[in-house]
């Protein structure tokens, strides 16, 4: 796999060259296959502060509920912050373990908001999004009471994101678990009759946490995704596109990639890429998935996890994009 990801990069490499010379000055990643933060820290949330740092939110591991790493800038070297766990007691609906998925944003009026997917006490074997709000970035976030988004009987929601659109308003988008109510299989979800995992758009007022009207499916995982589609993060260029990043295929195996849709409007109907953006094999990754957009620098900045090189774990990587149309593709050096 090495060396046919070698040759990718040597049949792009005068197509980059040209990309290279009009790109920021921000740093590039030293290479696609080398992490960022070489610990384990699954399904990285990215968040800029106001005074330009870097916060990156990763689900349980490291002793802590919900992880804190800190970059100085998006492409480089990220440290975790050892004394820092932004959620030590989430919600008391949840058992207070296994906490995944965390992602921030910052309301109008300056409060941070925190959406999480925290383990069921009522029903272990099933996660529901949670909400929590603090007064600094790093926290500690004290949970809403109640849970944001959890239907047990169609198997409960992970991995919200936040979004602001252009004009203010604001979105929060999960995916429904459906396989964790599935019959069998890759990721509990492969054998008939297969569950519904859709990624829905749901409007919240100014707060981010108060809901306006319905959610609304925007994705649904089709045949080629394998048992599920879920971890959406979704973007808007200056140009108007709505990018849908999210993951298909098991986090488990090889399978798992991050992938996108595209769209002209905010609810769909999002069309599907032709290929996933970053495939296990490619640039020495095993499992890369769970992707968090992000403008950095006037242009679009990944975020991922893959398998960590060196042992246990998911590692956090980062890579910039080039946007053509709808392509939306990787640029490595």
């Amino acid at each position: 796999m090495r060396l046919l990801s070698m040759l990718a990069a040597i049949a792009l490499s005068s197509s980059l060259f040209v990309a290279a010379s009009v790109i920021s000055n921000q740093p590039l990643r030293r290479s696609g296959e080398d992490p960022v933060f070489s610990q384990d820290f699954p399904d990285p949330s990215i968040f800029r502060d106001e005074d330009g740092t870097w916060y990156a939110f990763g689900t349980t591991g490291n002793g802590k509920q919900i992880q804190v790493a800190v970059g100085g800038t998006f492409y480089k070297q990220w440290t975790l912050l050892d004394d820092i766990d932004a959620l030590p007691q989430p919600g008391t609906w949840t058992t207070g373990r296994n906490t995944w998925a965390p992602d921030v944003h910052q309301t109008s009026n300056g409060t941070y908001v925190m959406y999480y997917s925290g383990e069921v006490a009522a029903s272990p074997a099933h996660h529901c999004i949670g909400t929590a709000v603090s007064d600094t970035v790093t926290g500690p976030y004290i949970p809403d009471e109640e849970p944001f988004a959890c239907d047990l009987d169609i198997g409960g929601a992970i991995d919200a994101s936040g979004f602001e659109d252009d004009d203010g308003k604001q979105y929060v988008l999960y995916k429904v678990d459906g396989n964790s109510v599935g019959h069998g299989g890759s990721c509990g979800n492969t054998v008939e009759p297969i569950a519904p995992t859709p990624i829905v758009l749901q409007e919240v007022e100014a707060d981010g946490v108060t809901k306006v009207g319905d959610p609304v499916t925007i994705l649904d995982r089709s045949d080629e995704d394998g048992p599920l589609v879920e971890a959406p993060s979704l973007l808007r260029t200056g140009g108007g596109l709505y990018i849908l990043f999210f993951s298909s295929g098991c986090y488990l195996e090889p399978s798992y990639n991050v992938n996108y849709a595209t769209s002209t409007g905010l609810r769909g109907p999002f069309q599907r890429a032709p290929r996933p953006m970053i495939r296990t094999g490619e640039y020495a990754l095993q499992a890369p998935g769970g992707a968090s957009a992000v403008h950095v620098d006037g242009r679009v900045g990944v975020a991922f996890h893959a398998n960590c090189p060196q042992g246990p774990g998911r590692c956090m990587h980062t890579t910039p994009t080039v946007v053509d149309g709808r392509e939306v593709r990787v640029e490595i050096d």
